[in-house]
């Protein structure tokens, strides 16, 4: 290989690399989001070194162009697509910014506007459902020597009690449980702190599990453990809500997302106000939990047809 390829490889991952440092300690993105990102910024660099544009400066519009029908041609979803672009952009911007890079490539390109999908949610019974099977006591007839009986149902009543994600319920410590006033303090994203209300089969849950979790316990410890007595994954925790679904015996997928946004159409249904579930569920703009008012919404219509004597069209 080339020194002088080798050279651009090495300056590449530089400037990458302080891009990907800005935006966790400067933006605040999530080691999620820093990872997507990575690897967006990574796919790109290799098709643009494959199309003789391995420097920021022979980045054209061109380029872009022939990138993004790249990447559609992979059948990707409208939102990943939204995702990689945004990536590139972003470290674009970035380099212009930091005065490595002069003018924007994506200027000029139209690109689409993201896929608004209603969020996939259970239905109050399946709810319970879920809860019945999980309940430890029924998990051990069928499995006597399962240890995490009380952990994955701790879990369980706490995502659906909650609406928390799967990565703050996973980060949580022993001491972001408040018993007495009935409160988690959770990690959002962009390291935002907040307070969101638990309710009382939830904490009932967590104490049943840390009465059986393994000592000692501090404040400081990790709240859920994994088999090894270390802190429980995001992806050990999304794994615990899709065995309990399949004992359940549910034929679609269930995943910590869907108890998330069960647990604000939910709150909605039952009168809650947008404002409340907002900050609830720690999100930055109140048009990101305005999609569950059309959720809400459907299913008021439905109940409607199916109970209004005169809502049903004549034949």
């Amino acid at each position: 290989m080339p020194l002088h390829y080798c050279a651009k490889i090495i300056v590449m991952n530089l400037l990458m690399e302080k891009f990907l440092l800005h935006i966790r300690s400067q933006r605040n993105f999530s080691k999620h989001t820093v990872k997507a990102y990575k690897y967006d910024i990574e796919e790109f660099a290799s098709y643009a070194s494959a199309h003789n544009a391995d420097a920021p400066g022979l980045w054209d519009r061109m380029l872009m162009r022939g990138y993004i029908a790249y990447i559609s041609e992979n059948k990707v979803s409208r939102n990943t697509l939204l995702r990689k672009i945004s990536a590139i952009h972003s470290f674009i911007s970035y380099l212009i910014a930091e005065g490595g890079m002069e003018g924007d490539p994506f200027a000029l390109i139209t690109v689409p506007k993201k896929e608004k999908r209603l969020p996939k949610f259970l239905s109050e019974g399946e709810v319970g459902k879920m809860a019945d099977y999980g309940n430890p006591d029924m998990v051990r007839q069928e499995d006597p020597s399962y240890r995490f009986a009380e952990r994955d149902y701790a879990i369980f009543e706490l995502l659906y009690s909650s609406g928390l994600r799967r990565s703050e319920a996973a980060g949580l410590n022993i001491g972001d449980i408040d018993f007495y006033g009935g409160f988690v303090r959770a990690m959002g994203k962009g390291s935002k702190e907040r307070l969101v209300p638990v309710g009382d089969k939830a904490l009932k849950a967590i104490r049943a599990y840390l009465s059986v979790r393994p000592k000692p316990q501090a404040p400081a410890m990790p709240l859920f453990l994994n088999h090894n007595n270390a802190r429980l994954s995001d992806h050990g925790l999304a794994l615990i809500v899709k065995r309990l679904a399949r004992r359940a015996r549910f034929t679609r997928s269930v995943n910590p997302h869907s108890l998330r946004h069960s647990f604000a159409t939910h709150l909605l249904d039952k009168g809650c106000d947008l404002k409340s579930v907002q900050e609830m569920l720690g999100h930055k703009n109140l048009q990101t939990t305005e999609i569950y008012t059309h959720v809400s919404l459907s299913r008021l219509k439905e109940v409607y047809d199916k109970t209004h004597p005169r809502s049903k069209k004549e034949h």
